[in-house]
């Protein structure tokens, strides 16, 4: 691990002045758990790293207010496990924060963090997609929302813009009936990254939303308008073969983790799997 500086600002205007100053050099620091692997390894080797844990306008919270959630960048896995409006309006996303690393790893792992760290296989991202999630960003020049769609555009990297950070996630609160599952398989159980994860919901209107992850250079989202994937009598020939229209879209490789045959194979196992579980979930609301 090669020296540098350390800061620790307690306002976002500080934190825009230390990346005006320092430019390139800089890390941001927020949970830590993907920075000091990388610090480690040598993969990223910043001159000044700061710490965002004490600015006050990203302090860890979740709050409800009219139609959206919103949840902090500070806010950790922990805390969006354990938040009783989380687990009460966004199950899935509960299901998807639990599998993340350890417990000593969700106490300190953000779920800001976890989509800027932008990987493929990021947990919380079919969640997020699913639920349709806006990203919240800030620089010195101003602020603008971006949806998470439209955030990740390849494998570690996103939209941000220099001198650009998020300061929270926006979730809508849906007024239509709808359930969702999150689901995953890796190697092993335990702290390992996942081979596929994917996120289904299913509405009440009949509007079917699945997204994927570690199947493609980024997490990815696609929807069945027709009904047939809704519809607990639809005929499961017909059902599969929308399932195999939407995952399509997905572009798997072969890795330490699986091949690309068996994530091509697995990913209509588990898309069957994941939709009947969010139709029975729905049924029984």
């Amino acid at each position: 691990m090669q020296p540098f500086s350390y800061a620790r600002p307690t306002t976002l205007a500080e934190v825009f002045a230390l990346l005006e100053r320092h430019g390139d050099g800089t890390t941001l620091l927020a949970g830590g758990t993907d920075l000091v692997v990388e610090l480690r390894n040598r993969t990223r080797r910043p001159t000044v790293v700061i710490d965002l844990k004490r600015v006050a306008e990203l302090q860890p919270a979740i709050t409800v207010s009219g139609s959206s959630m919103t949840i902090t960048a500070a806010t950790a896995m922990t805390e969006v496990q354990e938040n009783e409006h989380v687990r009460a309006i966004f199950p899935a996303l509960v299901e998807a924060a639990a599998t993340v690393g350890s417990i000593q790893i969700r106490n300190r792992a953000t779920l800001a963090g976890n989509i800027c760290h932008a990987s493929p296989a990021a947990d919380t991202a079919p969640a997020l997609l699913v639920y349709d999630a806006t990203v919240n960003l800030a620089s010195a020049g101003g602020t603008r929302s971006v949806k998470l769609d439209e955030f990740f555009v390849g494998p570690r990297q996103t939209v941000l813009r220099k001198g650009e950070l998020v300061t929270s996630i926006d979730l809508p609160i849906a007024p239509e009936r709808r359930e969702a599952t999150f689901a995953r398989i890796t190697r092993r159980r335990g702290v390992d990254l996942a081979t596929i994860s994917l996120c289904c919901m299913v509405e009440a209107a009949g509007r079917t939303r699945f997204a994927y992850g570690a199947v493609g250079p980024r997490p990815f989202l696609v929807a069945d308008d027709t009904g047939v994937l809704a519809d607990p009598a639809a005929a499961d020939a017909a059902k599969d073969d929308a399932l195999r229209r939407l995952i399509a879209h997905a572009s798997p490789i072969s890795d330490v983790r699986g091949s690309r045959e068996y994530r091509e194979a697995m990913l209509l196992v588990m898309s069957r799997r994941a939709l009947r579980a969010s139709i029975e979930r729905l049924r029984a609301a």
